[in-house]
């Protein structure tokens, strides 16, 4: 059941002439005609996982092809060949003896006296249009890829994923649990009932208690013998059953003596037949759906067979074949017998000898038996008939040429139905602990012998079953038993409708004979016969899938079956995202949609648990990580564990690499390749530059030229700076970057979930130990937006998103704009209607009238200082040599651009900014300020000079942010 390693491979065993295994080994090795490594098509390289008894064999990876070295394949070792079973013994007959149970020898003849026998074949038709539509997806879904040990579990968790296989596996494990404690208490108040002159060895029930005891512990040891002792047994008990069949048919036909018809009991009598064919309810049991709810626990047998899907020899013919043939020839027996008996037997007899008519009688006699020699009429009146159909449960053996048969019968059909409940539900139980969905039962898992025997499972059951034993009372867990079985009926139809209609090219079932409509009537039908049946059983039922279900939705196994959810995921996204393509983007539906360059996510969580606090379950976000020429190209392997990463950080983020020459090439292209549709980014987000002044000139360039093609591209740009940077690669191996916070409460508060967390503490790598300040509930700190271009407005909506997040809700927005003395309140507030029009919550608005002012000499001393290195003193130089300079060094800044940039964007306004933002926003949780958007021919170094100035000297995160200047949000309806 579980995943194995895939570059395993299995080849077969010897099960043929020697000859013909070697042909198979050599057919398995056969080359290519490219390459003596290369290997032709072969079935064994599509199997998923080792089958008992079995070594796999893979084909070579493209890196092995790659290689100049031919690597040939190692011989298949031979392995002990375990015990497999063909369609009639393993699953026929089980499937017979499962279905036949108690309710045909002591019920089946009661139901016809009640509904009659047009009402009981409809009843039995109903019943069996439920099992063989639940029948056809089984076969569908057996034929649809090797099926390995689980059944039903198997099929449901590996069709509709683990979501609803854990559940079911669970239920229907404990479920067949159950059903062997109920037939082992059938089978014991049986043999109760025969101890002759009301002999006890205790007492009624603790004959019961004893007796099950004995039966269920002999039933254990039959099962822990072996898969072919349990099915020789099973044949025994088939062969036991096909006697006393053949027993009560004989008996019908055998003339009826006096003493027979004393209890009602004629041979075919036609008006016997047209008597019974109408029906006669009585008592408080007498409704059609009453008698339905107690036939319907004869038919659910079905998926015996199937729970025993990894000792068949070929589960994809055998599932199909067995099941289907049962089916019809247990509904022909139920059909034949309720036929019969209803044509041989009168509903109410007395049993008195004495109530035969003479030939002349002239006393009152009133209803059939009169025309039939009898007078019942008085029993009838006055209610005290012992005998006959509506009064007797042993009218079949009453009927029988041979009535111990019948007895012989009841004990086949029960003991067998016990044991193929023993034998299934530990089967079952070993495949839901080897897929390790749930904690604590892996215990259970492991298995022994050559047919790899859950002995553990086995002694599980066997307690469960000796637990409800004991109680001895069939009534009160009677009920659960068919809505668990109906429950599961539902999920496999389901399954069936589900896995059908969503399309996948891996759903290629061999079985045809099936629709997805007859799946869904199927699951809508077994549902609704779950609360008419029993609806209390039916909520307790649904109540624990529900729990199961929520507990492995909560903890997401790491399982990958390619179930039917993922394909009908997949469906549901490409028919939105194609739908999307074609509608108009519209400012009301704006979500910033981001492009982040991380480079590995893990390097950089600061960067990404910020933006994934502004998207999640807002918008789009893709990590993106290029890889320059001089990097080693990041595997399949090395792309799952950053998703990964990013999942255990509870961060809704996509993942993706490029490789490219430098850092602007790689951004240009995911930003024009990156996303589907109206799915695309339209923001790039970076890390700040730290060490830009020491890097190289073409680093610079590169960051630059990044942002300008950004722009260019009609993209916004956010540029996030945290005071000790965003990279963790140093502090990983010196000391904790002061940026971010071990989390302490890893270990000890693993049991506190929070629902707004982004981090996942139950890994135990380095990274996850790291918590960033984006983790941290901000209190009621501000985040301060100081919104000095107007750039659509996106400057505003990300604050707004942030607030929307548990962390961040009770900080409070200001926001900081630019204006004079004489119009400050005229200012203040027409921002604040904007502000409200808008619908934005913001604490306050705060008109900043000194920004017209000189800044500090320090201040403007150290900017000029940080610009040194970059400025290219043409004063110092001749004409020649300073032009040569120039071509050579286009990022550096000439006295010419300078004084000339000066005019129009002055460095000393940018100066003066950053010391009204470090004044105001000492204590600032978030700081926004607008990103200046530079000519074309800015020299690189000037533009990384004022971004280094706009956002230095703050404790507190810095977002430089800047959209592309298209309004993102309206406050028009339409």
């Amino acid at each position: 059941c579980s995943n194995r390693d895939e570059n395993i491979i299995y080849m077969e065993t010897p099960t043929r002439r020697q000859s013909e295994v070697v042909n198979s080994r050599q057919d398995n090795r056969r080359p290519s005609i490219y390459s003596t490594m290369d290997a032709m098509p072969h079935l064994e390289f599509y199997a998923n996982a080792t089958a008992t008894g079995r070594i796999r064999r893979s084909r070579p990876s493209l890196e092995t092809l790659r290689k100049a070295v031919d690597r040939h394949p190692t011989p298949s070792e031979e392995t002990a060949q375990p015990v497999r079973f063909g369609w009639v013994t393993g699953v026929m007959v089980r499937c017979m003896l499962n279905i036949w149970g108690v309710i045909l020898f002591l019920r089946l003849s009661w139901i016809t006296s009640q509904a009659g026998i047009l009402l009981t074949w409809l009843i039995i038709l109903m019943s069996v249009l439920v099992t063989s539509i639940t029948a056809l997806s089984v076969s569908a879904i057996s034929t649809n890829g090797r099926v390995s040990s689980g059944g039903a579990y198997f099929m449901i968790s590996r069709t509709l994923g683990p979501e609803l296989g854990g559940p079911i596996g669970v239920v229907f494990s404990f479920a067949n649990a159950l059903a062997c404690a109920l037939n082992t208490v059938g089978f014991s108040e049986t043999v109760r009932d025969l101890l002759i002159y009301d002999s006890q060895i205790v007492d009624s029930i603790n004959d019961v208690r004893i007796i099950g005891s004995i039966t269920v512990t002999v039933l254990l040891l039959i099962s822990l013998a072996g898969m072919e002792w349990e099915s020789k047994t099973q044949i025994l008990f088939f062969l036991v059953l096909m006697v006393s069949f053949i027993n009560y048919f004989v008996g019908t036909l055998i003339p009826a003596t006096p003493q027979k018809q004393s209890i009602g009991v004629f041979g075919y009598r036609s008006e016997i037949f047209l008597e019974n064919l109408f029906p006669d309810w009585r008592g408080p049991e007498g409704d059609f759906f009453r008698m339905f709810a107690i036939f319907f626990p004869s038919a659910i047998g079905i998926l015996a067979g199937a729970n025993i899907s990894g000792d068949l020899k070929e589960p994809e013919i055998a599932i199909p074949r067995g099941t289907l043939m049962a089916i019809f020839w247990t509904t022909v027996s139920y059909l034949a017998i309720s036929s019969t008996v209803g044509a041989c037997v009168l509903r109410d007899a007395s049993g008195n000898m004495n109530d035969s008519l003479p030939l002349n009688f002239t006393e009152a006699c009133e209803g059939l038996s009169c025309g039939l020699g009898w007078n019942f009429t008085e029993c009838q009146q006055s209610g005290a008939c012992s005998f006959g159909l509506s009064n007797s449960f042993q009218v079949l053996i009453q009927v029988s040429g041979f009535g111990p048969l019948i007895y012989a019968g009841i004990f086949a059909a029960t003991l067998s139905s016990a044991l193929a409940f023993l034998v299934s539900a530990p089967k079952v139980f070993q495949c839901l602990c080897k897929d390790n969905i749930y904690p604590y039962i892996g215990f259970f898992a492991k298995g022994y012998g050559k047919n790899n025997e859950p002995l553990r499972a086995y002694l599980l059951c066997y307690i469960i079953a000796m637990c409800f034993i004991l109680i001895a009372e069939l009534n009160v867990i009677a009920p659960l038993i068919s809505n668990f079985f109906l429950c599961s009926y539902a999920l496999i139809n389901f399954s069936c409708f589900h896995a059908s209609i969503t399309n996948s090219p891996g759903w290629r079932p061999s079985f045809r004979y099936f629709s997805p409509w007859t799946g869904l009537f199927g699951a809508v039908i077994s549902v609704v016969l779950m609360f008419l049946l029993t609806w209390w059983a039916a909520l307790i039922a649904f109540g624990l899938i529900i729990f199961l279900f929520g507990y492995v939705v909560y903890k997401k196994p790491e399982v990958n079956w390619g179930s039917s959810v993922q394909a009908s995921t997949y469906n549901m996204a490409l028919s939105y995202s194609v739908s999307l393509a074609g509608v108009e983007d519209h400012v009301k539906n704006y979500r910033p949609q981001c492009l982040v360059l991380t480079g590995p996510p893990t390097l950089r969580p600061a960067l990404v648990d910020f933006v994934g606090s502004f998207t999640k379950n807002v918008s789009l976000m893709i990590c993106g990580d290029i890889l320059m020429d001089d990097e080693k190209s990041v595997s399949q392997r090395n792309s799952n564990e950053m998703i990964k990463w990013l999942n255990q950080r509870k961060v809704r983020s996509f993942y993706t690499s490029f490789k490219a020459s430098d850092l602007r090439e790689g951004a240009r292209h995911l930003l024009q390749a990156s996303g589907l549709g109206k799915m695309k980014p339209n923001i790039l987000v970076m890390g700040f530059k730290m060490n830009w002044q020491e890097s190289s000139s073409k680093g610079i360039e590169d960051y630059i030229n990044t942002i300008y093609d950004a722009f260019d591209s009609n993209h916004g740009v956010c540029v996030l700076r945290m005071m000790d940077g965003l990279d963790i690669r140093d502090e990983l191996e010196t000391e904790v970057n002061q940026a971010f916070e071990v989390d302490e409460a890893i270990e000890s508060d693993d049991q506190i979930s929070d629902a707004d967390s982004d981090v996942d503490n139950r890994k135990n790598t380095v990274n996850d130990q790291i918590k960033t300040v984006f983790q941290s509930k901000q209190g009621k700190k501000t985040i301060d937006v100081y919104w000095i271009s107007d750039d659509g407005g996106l400057t505003l909506l990300v604050p707004y998103l942030l607030t929307r997040r548990k962390r961040w809700r009770r900080s409070k927005v200001r926001v900081f704009i630019i204006g004079e003395q004489q119009t400050m309140e005229n200012d203040r507030k027409e921002m604040k209607t904007l502000l409200q029009r808008f619908r934005l919550d913001v604490h306050d608005v705060i008109v900043m009238t000194d920004s017209e002012r000189p800044p500090l000499a320090k201040n403007m001393r150290r900017f000029e200082e940080m610009l040194a290195p970059f400025r290219l003193n043409e004063g110092q130089l001749d004409e020649r040599t300073a032009q040569q300079q120039r071509t050579e060094f286009p990022w550096k800044v000439t006295d010419k651009e300078m004084d000339a940039l000066r005019l129009k964007v002055s460095s000393e306004k940018k100066v003066r900014l950053n010391e009204i933002i470090r004044r105001n926003s000492k204590y600032a949780a978030l700081v926004l300020v607008s990103l200046p958007v530079p000519q074309a021919d800015c020299p690189s170094s000037l533009y990384m000079s004022w971004l280094d100035t706009l956002s230095c000297g703050l404790h507190c995160p810095v977002l430089l942010i800047r959209g592309n200047q298209q309004n993102v949000m309206t406050f028009y309806c339409q």
